[in-house]
């Protein structure tokens, strides 16, 4: 049999019963159901990125400059009107004309087409010189910062020695060394700047090895490598991206200041730089010969240094809202 103070509580457990129900039918009044209706998907990271890079019309008007130079790196052999390598001496030093759009050069070669072509050869330089960086910065960086003690000691002095030559005097001195050329060209501006990398790899791995994830992952017996390559890198991706984008920019720079001193990519290969130190004691008689070379390693650098600005804005977390 129930007693009264059980009907007490059975009393009290109705009202609350009854109660929630109330409340569950007012929020579903209140907001009115949608058929066919489902709920927001989240974005991810990198989703959430390239939507506050779009908000950056400087780092998009970049972006678009950049995407330009590369679709005309790629076509350059149907986009250009004549071969680079094609003389016409009868036409030395013309100027810009309707058949020659930016007029020729020295040896009487299309400037236009010889621009064109150049833009691959940079564009090559440039890309690779990062991935030589990034590689050998980023994993003896990520090295020290994960380890620590004497690799760290020892990986970091090193930068160290290699960041106090200046990086396009180290570039020179190992171009001098093993010779000029494109691959050599390539292999000394990336070696150049190996240090920057290292550095900015060590600092993010030391702010992120500590952190609850990696202990968890610690704890579930994963190695060193797999915690590295699988949680740490990944983390620490929104600084390198950002260094990698202007680092292109210093690598196209510095193969241009090699060629113009003569120790950079050698002839008949077209290079912004060779162009500009071919056309230079013609700067008075026929100034294009040397100006729109230069032009076009401007136009480069000011887009990459707007894209890597806007990356920079759009990867800072400090910034999103």
């Amino acid at each position: 049999m129930k007693t009264g103070s059980d009907n007490v509580v059975i009393a009290e457990i109705d009202e609350r019963q009854e109660g929630l129900d109330s409340t569950e039918d007012r929020l579903k009044s209140a907001v009115p159901a949608v058929a066919g209706s489902r709920p927001k998907r989240r974005r991810t990271q990198w989703a959430e990125v390239w939507r506050r890079l779009r908000r950056n019309w400087m780092a998009m008007f970049g972006l678009a400059i950049i995407l330009v130079i590369v679709f005309t790196a790629i076509f350059a052999d149907i986009i250009a009107p004549f071969d680079y390598r094609e003389q016409n001496l009868l036409r030395v030093a013309d100027p810009p004309s309707r058949e020659h759009l930016l007029g020729t050069d020295d040896l009487g070669r299309d400037i236009l087409s010889r621009i064109i072509h150049g833009a691959r050869v940079s564009l090559q330089v440039g890309f690779v010189a990062v991935s030589i960086s990034l590689v050998v910065g980023g994993t003896l960086g990520a090295l020290a910062g994960y380890y620590g003690g004497n690799l760290d000691n020892v990986v970091m002095r090193f930068m160290d020695v290699l960041l106090a030559i200046p990086s396009i005097l180290l570039a020179i001195a190992i171009v001098s060394a093993f010779g000029g050329g494109l691959g050599n060209v390539m292999i000394a501006v990336g070696i150049a700047t190996i240090p920057v990398y290292a550095r900015i790899v060590k600092a993010s791995v030391i702010s992120i090895k500590e952190q609850e994830f990696i202990e968890a992952a610690r704890a579930i017996g994963a190695t060193d490598l797999r915690i590295i390559v699988k949680h740490i890198l990944p983390n620490s991706m929104a600084p390198i991206i950002v260094q990698g984008t202007l680092g292109v920019a210093i690598a196209i720079l510095s193969a241009a200041g090699l060629s113009f001193i003569g120790l950079g990519i050698e002839p008949p290969t077209p290079e912004w730089g060779a162009m500009l130190s071919s056309g230079r004691h013609l700067i008075r008689r026929a100034p294009h010969v040397a100006t729109f070379p230069g032009i076009a390693i401007m136009i480069t650098i000011f887009a990459l240094n707007l894209l890597g600005d806007g990356l920079r804005d759009a990867l800072d977390p400090r910034l999103k809202q």
